[in-house]
């Protein structure tokens, strides 16, 4: 669920909101070493790492990989060390649900055999990889609330803020 501060405007001038956005860079919390090799005969072979990095420290949740393959896959035979897998023949698309990541645990891993029409040249072009995740406690952005002041209110609010990144859909290239 989605949480709105909202807020009646005084009148005349006034500010609503002042902040500083860190210029460093902020990495994203993933990495991702896919392999993809489509060879004449209508064989092919995958292979994908995904891990956390282990400066970040923090725990991903929700990880969820999509590999849209191009047409000519028929099929994929693949072996996962973490989560589930499935795979969409008409779509051509393989759905990975790894879960909960943490920095200290292995690293998953999928790969495998894929299956090609035969007769019909292989594809010139890798798939894209998809990851969607969620990390508790961490601004991708660098946006950091350091202070809140409410003034004509008698309420006490929390002293604290929760921050978390969703990823909606994070594109690798590969």
């Amino acid at each position: 669920s989605e949480r709105i501060l909202s807020f009646v405007p005084p009148d005349g001038r006034f500010r609503l909101i002042s902040y500083n956005v860190s210029t460093g860079v902020h990495m994203l919390p993933l990495y991702a070493k896919p392999r993809v090799l489509f060879q004449e005969g209508g064989t092919g072979r995958f292979e994908l790492t995904i891990g956390t990095k282990q400066a970040m420290g923090k725990n991903v949740e929700k990880v969820v990989v999509t590999v849209p393959f191009p047409k000519q896959v028929l099929n994929v035979n693949l072996t996962q060390s973490v989560g589930t897998y499935s795979f969409d023949p008409i779509k051509k698309e393989l759905t990975w649900e790894i879960g909960k990541m943490q920095a200290q645990n292995p690293t998953p891993n999928i790969k495998g055999n894929i299956s090609l029409q035969s007769g019909v040249p292989p594809p010139e072009e890798s798939p894209t990889i998809f990851l969607d995740f969620k990390i508790s406690a961490y601004a991708a952005s660098g946006l950091k609330v350091s202070r809140l002041d409410i003034y004509g209110e008698k309420y006490k609010p929390f002293k604290g803020v929760k921050y978390y990144t969703t990823a909606g859909r994070y594109q690798i290239r590969t």
